[in-house]
């Protein structure tokens, strides 16, 4: 008889069994949460890095066109970009990306670069990046 109460003490109830696995389902469930949280984060983080590189790409083509003709470029649309033209330039747009700029001064052009995009969750970046600048006649 002593044996048998041995052998019963050594082994797991159902009870403990089933608890067992309520804990780890919850764990698991939460480290599964914290994962997809974290990838929705890196894939804003990286999106957020493309459409500034986007912004400076279009500050760069602004700086290298001779002053004279950049307040007309702006204005007649010439970097208000979609995704085709992003595309045509060499880069990889975002879904839905817009590019728009915009100036305002005559002798002091105060240039904007606004890029717009919508992420995976269909949720719209307005702008989501805008980079502001100042180009004086030399």
């Amino acid at each position: 008889m002593r044996k048998l109460n041995t052998y019963r003490r050594k082994s797991f109830t159902l009870l403990e069994l089933l608890l067992a696995a309520v804990i780890l389902a919850v764990a698991l469930s939460i480290l599964l949460l914290e994962f997809l949280s974290c990838s929705l984060l890196g894939e804003a983080s990286r999106n957020l890095t493309r459409a500034t590189m986007h912004a400076q790409y279009v500050m760069e083509d602004i700086k290298n066109t001779t002053f004279s003709s950049i307040k007309a470029n702006i204005e007649s649309g010439y970097w208000d970009w979609d995704s085709t033209d992003i595309t045509s330039n060499g880069l990889t747009p975002l879904r839905n990306e817009s590019i728009d700029t915009s100036v305002s001064g005559t002798d002091l052009l105060d240039i904007t670069v606004n890029v717009s995009w919508d992420d995976r969750s269909g949720r719209h970046h307005t702008p989501g990046v805008s980079l502001e600048t100042l180009i004086a006649q030399p």
